[in-house]
């Protein structure tokens, strides 16, 4: 295996440091954190999703550690300079299921030496990570913040469809202008080879898909679909429902900003984003797209069944980027979270100014919104 060091502090704010944690799960954890100097503090567990890193959370570790917590961002398994875990396609998902990561944040919690903490907050993919964090061990995780990708809770019982079988991606390819879902994109052995060598390279690559996602590309403006059907999936944006024929990187290509737009993006700059295709350079993205596959997985789905009909009844709360259209892509999702699966669900936040990376996008509010909850939350 390859021997890496923690995160060079030139990449990373003052204040924030980057350390191995061994043991967890067989993983060698790469971990940011911040407050750590002061022992005794309460933890805050930050889970980045895709194609993201620990390193996402740099704007609202230092505001969050100011607020008196021991904040901690990992990369998660399948990422950045974590290690222990296999980039292989072909290989048991079991390892990348959605009760192991959960698993991965409670062994790190015990690790850190607590027995319950505040608050866990998820982004994108860790969102679901953080909600069943919350789900399953409403003991040690005492509030939950989910960010961009809202919680569908368990699956039912009995099982009606899955994902691989509900016909989505036969009626999207029927289309008069055929598409595909970028789920069953990522999950094909071809993804990870399209992505980590993309024909603008992987820097540009990065660049095209953090803006056309973000609140910088102006027809990020999301609206509520009528249903789950190919019709109205097609309205989406090609970066979650594909071209059926064209790879991510061929998808994004067209909506590369412009030299005057990248110099002028304050929230991501090309020196960190240089941080991201470095580190996807090394590892490619088949750890993460891993995460995507298991969704297809049949056991793994039954798996969560044993959690059918549970809620979440610890505090929460959501945070999105009004130009986020994550809220929406799955229809109904956003509001049977708040009226169904979060029973007690304190407020939804649309930040205006981000889209998808709110919280690079908008830092301040972001970190002023989790810290508020978690006082008023009373945990």
């Amino acid at each position: 295996m390859e021997q890496l060091s923690p995160l060079e502090p030139a990449h990373l704010p003052p204040g924030i440091r980057a350390r191995f944690i061994d043991g967890i799960n067989g993983l060698k954890l790469h971990v940011l954190e911040a407050g750590f100097e002061e022992p005794g503090r309460p933890l805050i567990l930050l889970l980045h999703g895709f194609p993201e890193l620990a390193y996402s959370w740099r704007k609202v570790m230092l505001p969050l550690a100011a607020a008196g917590f021991h904040v901690a961002a990992p990369d998660q398994r399948g990422y950045g300079r974590t290690q222990g875990w296999s980039s292989a396609y072909d290989q048991d998902l079991r390892p990348f299921s959605m009760l192991q990561l959960t698993r991965d944040a409670l062994a790190l919690v015990f690790a850190l030496g607590h027995r319950s903490i505040p608050m866990v907050v998820g982004h994108d993919f860790g969102s679901p990570v953080a909600a069943w964090c919350a789900l399953a061990r409403p003991d040690v995780f005492r509030s939950v913040v989910l960010m961009s990708a809202p919680f569908a809770g368990p699956p039912p019982l009995p099982v009606v469809s899955t994902p691989a079988t509900d016909g989505t991606a036969e009626a999207l390819a029927a289309l008069s202008s055929p598409r595909k879902h970028y789920h069953w994109y990522y999950s094909t052995r071809d993804a990870n080879r399209d992505m980590s060598h993309p024909p603008q390279g992987l820097h540009a690559f990065m660049r095209a898909y953090f803006h056309h996602k973000s609140a910088d590309w102006p027809d990020n403006k999301p609206f509520r679909l009528k249903e789950w059907s190919a019709d109205e999936l097609a309205k989406l944006p090609t970066y979650y429902v594909m071209e059926r024929d064209k790879t991510m990187p061929e998808t994004v290509a067209p909506f590369m900003p412009s030299p005057p737009e990248i110099a002028s993006c304050g929230w991501l700059t090309e020196a960190e984003l240089a941080v991201y295709a470095a580190e996807y350079a090394r590892t490619g993205f088949q750890g993460g797209l891993n995460w995507y596959r298991t969704r297809f997985d049949a056991a793994l789905n039954a798996e969560l069944t044993l959690y059918s009909g549970r809620t979440i009844d610890v505090p929460s709360m959501f945070i999105s980027g009004k130009s986020d259209w994550g809220v929406y892509q799955v229809p109904g999702v956003y509001e049977r979270m708040q009226k169904e699966i979060c029973t007690s669900m304190r407020a939804s936040h649309l930040i205006a100014g981000a889209g998808h990376w709110v919280m690079q996008e908008q830092p301040r509010q972001v970190s002023e919104l989790l810290v508020n909850f978690c006082s008023q939350a009373g945990v």
